[in-house]
């Protein structure tokens, strides 16, 4: 396997930070759950423990990430609280960089993704309304990171659908442009999601660059 790593995780009880943490934990890395309440972190999980943090709080991310190898981020913000994500987004850089850390990978939305030249799947006719906002969103987090210089970031995208399912090991991989089957479907599971990422932390295949994975 690579170097083990020490990996800081906010948003890691969700649906897809949860299998992020227990896919970094399986491969041996040291990850620390960093939420608001510990206790709901599992407990007696090898490689895995966790920290109290605030992530809409720069002080605090820096307090909590000082002296790690990867900040990784799965936050989702509560539904009709989407400017949160504004302020997680820059809460985050600026606490990597006040301890002074370098690699940032975030979970980010399909909807920045391109599917033609100049043209984001947010934009396109059949975009479902319900997912507007928080793909916009998403969208303005991934403008803020490009303008990020100094730190090697990855704004790594799921495909157009994500829910629980299969741990396969069996994706693409790519940058910039939504990855769709041969019938047009763009899908992964949450756990295949989980190990693309986790390759990218250990890897730093897509460095300031927006990512993504599907079958």
């Amino acid at each position: 396997m690579s170097k083990q790593l020490k990996i800081a995780l906010f948003g890691a009880t969700g649906m897809i930070g949860s299998r992020i943490a227990a896919e970094a934990a399986r491969r041996g890395h040291q990850v620390t759950a960093l939420v608001r309440d510990p206790a709901r972190v599992p407990a007696g999980v090898a490689n895995l423990h966790a920290a109290q943090a605030d992530l809409l709080d720069a002080a605090s991310v820096g307090a909590a990430v000082r002296g790690q190898d990867v900040v990784a981020s799965a936050y989702a913000p509560p539904q009709g609280d989407l400017a949160t994500l504004t302020q997680a987004t820059r809460a985050l850089v600026e606490g990597v960089r006040a301890a002074g850390l370098k690699r940032v990978v975030v979970v980010g939305g399909a909807g920045s993704l391109e599917v033609a030249p100049g043209k984001q799947l947010v934009d396109t006719d059949g975009f479902p309304d319900a997912y507007k906002d928080i793909a916009l969103a998403h969208r303005d987090a991934f403008e803020y990171y490009r303008g990020v210089t100094d730190l090697d970031w990855t704004f790594f995208a799921p495909a157009a659908l994500i829910a629980p399912g299969e741990r396969t090991g069996k994706f693409r991989t790519g940058a910039n442009t939504l990855i769709a089957d041969a019938d047009g479907n763009s899908r992964i599971s949450a756990e295949d999601y989980a190990i693309a990422f986790v390759d990218e932390v250990e890897q730093g295949r897509f460095i300031r660059q927006i990512a993504t994975v599907a079958y």
